[in-house]
């Protein structure tokens, strides 16, 4: 059975969703209100940055993330793994990743991660989903390299589970009101190994499976292959989570195949850059996200806005395109305001929130 909702503290979600990374605990120059007004219904956090910067402590002291932040929506937490693994490898050497977890020193300091210690966190996070640490795939593995990381993928996810379904049954969390875990499938390019990893994780159990690694080819094409390989060798009543994946047209081709969930740090990093999204349609009615090119990149800097006194989109219903033009949008820029940093990032924070009801619109 395909599931239509994301269970949360908050209330279902109904699928798909995107959440954008607010990896502190923030969306950088937004606060939450803004981030509900664009009607974005839940947002993913980093475990590692987390656990390094507040601890325990504090997120208990909050009786978890959500009320230390205010954030009245869905949550997530990613395992840090990702972070991890690209510090361990840069500060720590061969020797930073072992079966037992990951050790390595940032800034004078000793940062320990092991798959019990990330579930443990999380859970004290009090999120929605937990997300278990794997060892991270590189996009140049041999093969000999990607069973590596796959062997220990499924070893770390079975600790993970042991310590989640621990802590489930000293804290009395019943089968309805625990959060999601989800595994996380590794492998890299080669097909034999995700399906490997998938079974192993498959017989662990989880409620969700995670497209794990870089999404993307050498060549930096999205990796169709990977994506269909996960798609048709999970059940159906398992949430699909495409972690790290935020190009439009890759989240459509994506949801096509059954994921459900996305994150990423895409729209809000973009934003701050100058690069917001706006879709190729005169209202939002005609937007047809199975087009190709449906939507374009636009660059508010550019001095032809100048003087230019259109709204940014009018297939958009945001702050920035209800009430401000491009031309004030390229003066906030150019005199280097925050103002236009946030501005743009709610405008694509709100385009990604309609992508994911045209989504759920065609394909039913």
């Amino acid at each position: 059975m395909k599931l239509k909702y994301f269970k949360s503290k908050t209330g279902n979600i109904a699928l798909p969703v995107f959440f954008p990374d607010a990896t502190r605990a923030v969306i950088k120059t937004l606060d939450f209100v803004d981030v509900e007004n664009t009607k974005t219904p839940g947002i993913l956090v980093n475990t590692y940055h987390l656990y390094k910067d507040l601890g325990k402590k504090v997120v208990e002291k909050h009786h978890g993330i959500r009320n230390f932040m205010s954030w009245q929506g869905g949550l997530i937490s990613d395992s840090g793994g990702f972070q991890v693994m690209s510090l361990a490898k840069k500060l720590g050497g061969k020797n930073a990743i072992t079966d037992k977890g990951v050790v390595f020193e940032e800034s004078g300091r000793k940062i320990e991660l092991t798959p019990e210690k990330s579930v443990a966190f999380q859970m004290a996070l009090k999120t929605d989903m937990v997300v278990v640490l794997d060892d991270f795939t590189p996009l140049n593995a041999t093969y000999a390299e990607a069973k590596t990381t796959v062997v220990r993928t499924i070893l770390w996810a079975k600790r993970s589970k042991t310590e989640f379904e621990k802590i489930c049954k000293t804290k009395k969390l019943s089968k309805t009101i625990r959060p999601y875990i989800l595994g996380v499938v590794q492998g890299g390019k080669y097909q034999d190994l995700r399906k490997y990893c998938i079974e192993k994780l498959l017989k662990i159990g989880f409620d969700g499976l995670g497209y794990g690694g870089w999404p993307i080819n050498e060549d930096e094409s999205f990796d169709h292959e990977t994506a269909k390989t996960i798609s048709e060798n999970t059940p159906k009543n398992y949430l699909l989570f495409g972690l790290g994946i935020g190009k439009p047209q890759d989240i459509v081709a994506c949801a096509k195949l059954g994921f459900t969930i996305f994150d990423c740090v895409l729209p809000t990093r973009d934003a701050r850059h100058k690069r917001l999204y706006v879709y190729n349609a005169k209202t939002i009615d005609q937007i047809d996200v199975n087009k190709p090119n449906f939507y374009s990149y636009f660059f508010p800097s550019k001095q032809k806005y100048f003087l230019d006194s259109n709204k940014v989109s009018t297939a958009c219903d945001c702050l920035l395109c209800t009430r401000y033009t491009r031309s004030y949008l390229y003066h906030l820029f150019k005199s280097k305001e925050i103002t236009a940093m946030r501005l743009a990032t709610i405008h694509n924070l709100r385009f990604y929130s309609i992508l994911m009801e045209k989504i759920a619109k065609q394909n039913k």
